[in-house]
């Protein structure tokens, strides 16, 4: 890929399952990648494995439920790279329940991160897009967002408000080119089914987060005349 097609892209959440794998498929492709993620020392291991492959990634420690982080990491990028080409809001935590246990912490934490992390990020890439005449701005969704089960009220409630901001941001933002996506995979192979309360779901069909990752680049990389607003991606085995 030439320089001039070359994009900066910030991937939150960006230093396992789909945000890293994200991170090192779009290195792979010649992208720049800044990463975004809570610990440095994931970030720096990310960071050395495209390294080592021949890519370019620069790092920041970010909390996305804290705004003033949020608004530090579009600064950095802006700083070292000049531009923002795309946002791809990846962070997230999904924890299943039936509502009557009432795990009001675990639901504070997703609200936190699923819905204000989004919201942080728009308020500090908006702005600078706008400036720029265009960008683009990922969300990782789900197909939750889509259909509530069975245990996941609140972690779908989160993901059914992400459907609703990325509506709204691409129909408000169109005028300003800036392109809007939403990647919505169903159940996908991470960390989420160690927990033991999990255990029943462990035999579902799973995607893996190359397969999702492989769909955001291809977003990022159609003509900017091109507005892929939405992938939803289901296993077949």
């Amino acid at each position: 890929m030439g320089l001039e097609q070359a994009k900066t892209i910030i991937i939150t959440g960006a230093t396992s399952g789909i945000g890293q794998a994200t991170a090192l498929l779009a290195a792979s492709h010649g992208h720049r990648v800044v990463l975004a993620a809570r610990k440095e020392a994931d970030l720096q291991a990310t960071a050395a494995a495209i390294h080592q492959a021949g890519g370019q990634a620069i790092f920041k420690v970010t909390d996305v439920s804290n705004r003033d982080e949020v608004q530090a990491l579009i600064d950095f990028a802006l700083a070292e790279y000049g531009r923002i080409d795309v946002l791809d809001l990846n962070a997230g935590v999904m924890s299943f329940a039936p509502m009557n246990e009432i795990r009001v912490d675990e639901w504070e934490r997703m609200i936190d991160i699923n819905v204000k992390g989004v919201l942080y990020g728009l308020a500090s890439a908006i702005p600078v897009m706008e400036k720029q005449r265009g960008g683009q701005i990922i969300a990782t969704d789900s197909t939750a967002g889509h259909q509530v089960g069975q245990n996941n009220t609140v972690y779908a409630s989160t993901k059914f408000s992400v459907r609703a901001i990325m509506d709204g941001v691409r129909a408000e933002e169109a005028g300003a080119h800036i392109r809007t996506m939403m990647v919505s995979p169903a159940f996908v192979k991470t960390g989420f089914f160690a927990d033991q309360r999990n255990a029943n779901l462990e035999s579902v069909p799973k995607l893996r987060p190359e397969d999702i990752a492989a769909s955001v680049v291809f977003a990022i990389e159609q003509p900017a005349n091109v507005d892929i607003n939405e992938i939803v991606l289901r296993p077949t085995l």
